[in-house]
């Protein structure tokens, strides 16, 4: 993992755009989708030694708060559960020199569950990768202008956008989210259906 690290460490064009640039239009359509369960952990989590420092519960608060940001405007009648294992991170420190302009990075592996059906929708974690969003120019690093508090938030939205993604390009090719309602729920529809009595 740390290697994988040292190597994201030193990719300067592959940026993100800003994760949380969206919140103000409304959700992209994910079918019967609702968040139940929003699980983040690090029990693993490996950071290089160049970067800034945060506690794992520091770590896990911000992604988790970033997927309920996004994922609680979703009100469909499913329940859905996410586990978040976050894999490694950086976070980009100031006092290296300009031309490697660094970027803060994160790794983190999603599992997702299908409540009704009871198991899961990822045969084996999903790995997602971001980095942070280009909003300082490609010279100055982000550890000149934002706290390690800003550019972990910065982080988490991104993350959360591209477990988005990932959601909505599942539903389109293998219709996760497009399953019938619990028998219990078609059954209570047909209760209430009226009779319809021939003359």
């Amino acid at each position: 993992m740390v290697r994988i690290l040292s190597a994201l460490i030193s990719i300067v064009v592959l940026t993100a755009c800003n994760g949380a640039s969206d919140l103000d239009k409304p959700a992209v359509p994910l079918g019967d989708f609702n968040l139940y369960h929003n699980i983040v952990v690090a029990p693993k989590v490996q950071k290089l030694p160049i970067s800034r420092e945060v506690s794992k519960d520091v770590l896990t608060t911000a992604i988790k708060d970033a997927i309920a940001e996004r994922f609680d405007r979703y009100d469909g009648t499913r329940n859905y559960h996410f586990g978040v294992s976050v894999e490694g991170y950086v976070l980009a420190p100031p006092g290296i020199p300009l031309v490697l302009a660094p970027k803060s990075i994160m790794i983190l592996n999603l599992t997702v569950w299908d409540d009704a059906a009871g198991k899961k929708l990822t045969d084996e974690p999903h790995q997602i990768t971001v980095f942070e969003s280009l909003d300082q120019g490609p010279i100055v690093g982000s550890g000149y202008t934002k706290t390690a508090e800003e550019q972990l938030k910065n982080l988490s939205q991104n993350a959360a956008k591209s477990i988005e993604n990932y959601l909505v390009k599942q539903n389109k090719a293998e219709g996760w989210f497009e399953r019938p309602a619990d028998a219990i729920i078609k059954r209570a529809e047909v209760a209430s259906t009226p009779a319809v009595t021939e003359n």
